[in-house]
């Protein structure tokens, strides 16, 4: 299944994530940016919040198990959307 991180060592609260994805994203309560959703994360909001990251502090990874046979953990992309199969 897919995970959406914020590294809160790289992120500066610009708020480029904020402004894109506001489903996904919001400032915590130090200003930094947070992940507040982890449900529906294959839309092209998702994709370009994290591609607009000028830190780089954001990340969609994939926290299958090792038995998971979608193929994300020999580089393939995760299309786990729940249960890993």
């Amino acid at each position: 299944m897919k995970k959406l991180t914020v590294d809160k060592e790289k992120c500066i609260g610009c708020g480029a994530c904020v402004a894109i994805d506001s489903a996904h994203f919001d400032f915590s309560d130090e200003g930094y940016s947070e992940a507040i959703k982890q449900d529906d994360l294959n839309t092209e909001e998702v994709k370009n919040a994290v591609e607009s990251c000028p830190t780089g502090a954001i990340s969609l990874t994939c926290d299958c198990g090792d038995d998971c046979k979608c193929g994300c953990k020999e580089g393939k992309e995760c299309t786990c959307d729940g249960d890993c199969k």
